[in-house]
């Protein structure tokens, strides 16, 4: 199965963005894609946090969710809307969620980013407390490949890539992780926090992220990868917009699987 990780560097006008993910997504279904993988905020990068709440939505309802469903059918692919601001019941208050969409349009799976980002270095200041609120539990979805095999595709965001108790519970064949992380964070600890999830999980990790300067000044790491359940880094791309398509074998993963049986061994 084909994957993408399909990597952006989002502004300020939210339709600007969905056109440029509209572009990318079309050449990761050229490509052959099954799946694609938006990175986080993908619709907005706001010049001020509180700008996001200004194209929140609700459930089953806005322009972003329309665009990914109508993506996702048109395409015939699978498609992750990396994370979009969704409403809660404090206006002051958004959840930051990840929405994947069947080839069909239908969306299939719902998650709240659970962890939230907190980082002062310097001039950077990022406290995500500020106009989010948090989910609350893991989520995972089944997909179907054409080739007939089935993958558990388990779903995160940016800095639940840190905990990796979260990944554990999640049981996943495949590890999604949309990310916008910064410039610093990301040059520290990106590539190594991706491939430790993929080997202690024995799974395949496809890490969209936001790369290189935004409106606002803010500067992301990029660096969008796939990685095989070995660790090892299949593809990937440094700064701008691109896609970084990978392929996904239930063989490779059945093969580490049994010559190392390491998620058998665990006593937790």
């Amino acid at each position: 199965m084909k994957v993408a990780a399909i990597q952006m560097v989002s502004g300020v006008q939210l339709q600007d963005n969905l056109d440029m993910a509209g572009q990318l997504l079309g050449q990761a279904a050229a490509q052959g894609a099954e799946l694609a993988v938006l990175p986080e905020y993908f619709c907005i990068m706001g010049l001020k946090d509180t700008d996001k709440l200004q194209v929140q939505e609700t459930a089953g309802q806005g322009l972003i969710q329309d665009f990914l469903s109508h993506s996702a059918r048109e395409l015939g692919m699978w498609i992750v809307g990396g994370t979009l601001p969704m409403a809660t019941t404090d206006p002051r208050r958004a959840r930051n969620c990840s929405l994947a969409y069947a080839p069909s349009g239908e969306c299939v799976a719902r998650y709240d980013k659970i962890h939230l980002f907190r980082f002062a270095h310097g001039k950077e200041d990022y406290d995500e407390t500020r106009v989010l609120e948090p989910g609350t539990a893991p989520v995972r979805f089944e997909l179907a490949s054409r080739d007939g095999h089935a993958y558990t595709i388990g779903m995160s965001v940016c800095y639940d890539l840190r905990f990796p108790e979260l990944y554990r519970a999640l049981k996943a064949d495949v590890l999604l992780v949309p990310s916008a992380f910064t410039y610093t964070t990301g040059q520290a600890h990106w590539e190594v926090l991706l491939r430790a999830r993929a080997i202690e999980n024995q799974a395949y990790v496809v890490a969209a992220a936001q790369g290189g300067t935004h409106d606002n000044g803010r500067q992301t790491w990029g660096h969008s990868m796939v990685v095989d359940p070995w660790g090892q880094v299949l593809a990937q791309h440094a700064e701008g917009a691109a896609v970084v398509m990978a392929e996904v074998l239930r063989a490779g993963l059945e093969g580490v699987r049994s010559r190392l049986p390491a998620l058998r061994h665990g006593v937790l």
